[in-house]
């Protein structure tokens, strides 16, 4: 009996230490998994840049204070704000997941801590906040490489750093468009107001010039109801410019070859100034910067291969006139008008009445290309912009402060 008792014993310790190894076999297995699984899920994170690996001070330098979004995510599941381009692709091992993004100091940024809750069991790109050094954005006029550096931290513990070697444009690039990685198009063509600055300190000596001419004096914007009078304000500006000898330069190119961003170089206001040179985009940033200066609404119109400038006639906007910007220069109006041979009628005239000539024939040589693409232009059409440079873009876009 008492044998019997002890071999019963003896089996069922048997069978609870098997029972026991695979317990704690699979108890082992369950932990490497779990920690492989969670090794791996945090190790799932990549730099990625929306704009192929190009910064375009411009579109941070003009959003700065607005907040708005140039780039639009094509993920839905996003945080932060898409400023810069720049993000981390995350994927988040459980709900609520708290991340921890630093950025280490760079020639274009200070160091930045910014931190995130990813609320679902998913993959997000996070748009981390980085404290860019404006000033030095704001004189940079070269492409140029840096590294930028990144700390990702994962519920507090430390999940990887990683590195990209990206280009920093130079502040006179216009980001002008770019192809998403869906290989949709998207317009950034509200950035062109950013070359609009009607805050310049030089515009007082501009409007001094213009004074100076006697055609008006003094500005007073819409407060006269007289569309002849606009005209004239608008033609003292004119030809204050042209008393500068300003000549037609098409510098627009940029060293930029990319097949997912799309650019041109524009001068800047003191650029322009400095170098009495403009072509027809930086004439026409140039001129609109003067007009909403003494509160005359201006509007860049865009068609392929060029630009000129409108300008509203009444405060109503209902009524719009437009000047061709690079006949602000030495230029041949027989290049405009060829059947007229208007160059030859020049002979013996005064630098202001040669002016006026080309101030109206701009304004008939501008308002035919506005007819001719007028339906284009309202289209939507990405290759055609009616962009007014009013309080709405203003609250989106702030002049560049140079």
């Amino acid at each position: 009996m008492l044998k019997t008792l002890i071999q019963r014993l003896i089996k069922q310790l048997f069978y609870w230490k098997i029972a026991s190894a695979i317990l704690a076999f699979l108890l082992l297995i369950w932990v490497g998994v779990f920690f492989y699984l969670r090794n791996f899920s945090t190790s799932k994170i990549e730099l990625v840049n929306e704009l192929g690996g190009n910064v375009f001070p411009i579109m941070i330098l003009s959003t700065a204070t607005t907040g708005t979004s140039i780039l639009q995510p094509v993920d839905s599941l996003f945080v932060g704000t898409p400023q810069s381009g720049i993000a981390l692709k995350i994927y988040s091992p459980a709900k609520n997941t708290k991340v921890r993004i630093s950025i280490e100091e760079s020639p274009f940024c200070h160091y930045s801590t910014s931190e995130f809750i990813l609320p679902l069991k998913e993959t997000y790109k996070v748009y981390p906040d980085i404290l860019w050094k404006y000033q030095v954005l704001a004189d940079h006029v070269q492409a140029q490489p840096f590294n930028l550096i990144v700390h990702i931290e994962v519920d507090n513990k430390k999940a990887s750093t990683l590195s990209s070697t990206l280009a920093m444009r130079s502040v006179n690039e216009c980001l002008l468009g770019y192809i998403d990685e869906r290989m949709k198009f998207h317009d950034t063509g509200l950035l062109f107001a950013a070359y609009v600055n009607e805050d310049n300190p030089q515009i007082d000596q501009l409007l001094r010039e213009a004074l100076n001419s006697r055609i008006v004096n003094r500005f007073w914007g819409y407060q006269s109801k007289d569309p002849a009078m606009i005209d004239k304000q608008v033609y003292a500006l004119w030809y204050a410019l042209q008393k500068r000898d300003f000549k037609y330069s098409s510098i627009s190119n940029t060293s930029l070859s990319s097949n997912v961003v799309f650019a041109q170089r524009i001068r800047t206001f003191n650029e322009a100034l400095a170098s009495s040179q403009i072509n027809c985009v930086d004439g026409s940033a140039l001129f609109a910067s003067l007009l909403k200066a003494v509160n005359i609404d201006p509007v860049l119109v865009r068609v392929p291969g060029h630009m000129f400038v409108g300008y509203y006639t009444d405060k109503t906007q209902k009524k719009v006139q437009f000047l061709e910007t690079t006949m602000i220069g030495d230029v041949y109006l027989n290049d405009y008008f060829p059947d007229e041979n208007l160059d030859s009628t020049m002979v013996g005239k005064s630098q202001q009445a040669i002016s006026k000539i080309l101030f109206e024939k701009s304004k008939e040589y501008a308002n035919r290309v506005y007819s001719e693409n007028d339906s284009l232009l309202h289209s939507g059409n990405h290759k055609y912009m009616f962009l007014k440079i009013d309080k709405n873009t203003r609250a989106k876009i702030q002049p560049l402060g140079k």
